[in-house]
């Protein structure tokens, strides 16, 4: 029997998936919905940071 009849014969074993399909998409849009919350919690950080520095200047020069 050649080395191609063999490799013809034999059958082809898929691994078994470890869970259901549907996690596989939820856990990653869980982690980006997760990641959009903490960034749009830091929204307008910088801006008060600014205001601050700003308000501090002004105080300094009266």
């Amino acid at each position: 029997m050649s080395l191609l009849a063999v490799v013809a014969a034999s059958e082809e074993h898929l691994a078994p998936i470890w869970m259901p399909i549907i996690w596989f998409a939820i856990i990653p849009a869980a982690a980006f919905i997760l990641m959009g919350l903490i960034t749009w919690s830091f929204r307008d950080v910088s801006n008060r940071h600014v205001i601050q520095s700003h308000r501090h200047d002004e105080a300094a020069h009266q």
